[in-house]
């Protein structure tokens, strides 16, 4: 049953990971129209009539969700690393248990995608949103999301696979 659970985090935290990665680095966290036409902007980019510009302005905001979204996806993958190797039973640290460190880092993971997702909804909403009439988030933006909830539910699976090996532990053979 612990196996399970754990196969059950490594995989949401995969597909976490995957997600966070792909919701970074592509262009499509707002959809608006400019001018008549249709453009859209994710992280690093904006598109506008076919034509894509890298982001050269230097906003605190842009900064700061770029810099969660990565820190996130990092630590996600440090989670999996971890997870994989809780697999294998030897240990050099008898009292360091590796599903429990993979359960943090994928929590770590969850907050600062939430972190990531909370800045920019709320810059968007209060200042983009008002400068652009016609906008709306886009699929890129909600893959965040998506991402946060996987990499969540990759903690919750690792957290009980611990409590699981703990108890057994604790009760002992029998």
């Amino acid at each position: 049953m612990m196996y399970s659970f754990m196969g059950g985090g490594l995989f949401c935290a995969i597909v976490g990971n995957i997600l966070l990665v792909v919701s970074t680095a592509t262009d499509y966290w707002m959809q608006y129209r400019l001018s008549g036409s249709f453009a859209h902007q994710g992280l690093w980019r904006y598109c506008m009539s076919g034509k894509c510009y890298m982001q050269t302005d230097s906003i605190a905001y842009w900064n700061a969700t770029r810099a969660f979204m990565i820190l996130s996806a990092m630590t996600c993958f440090a989670g999996i690393i971890a997870g994989i190797l809780s697999f294998a039973h030897f240990s050099a640290f008898e009292r360091f248990n590796r599903s429990f460190a993979a359960g943090i880092m994928f929590f770590v993971s969850t907050l600062f995608v939430l972190l990531a997702m909370a800045i920019y909804t709320g810059v968007t909403v209060n200042f983009l949103g008002k400068r652009f009439g016609d906008w709306r988030f886009s699929w890129s933006y909600i893959l965040g999301w998506v991402a946060l909830l996987m990499t969540f539910f990759a903690g919750i699976f690792y957290m009980c696979a611990y409590r699981m090996h703990e108890c057994r532990r604790v009760a002992g053979p029998r």
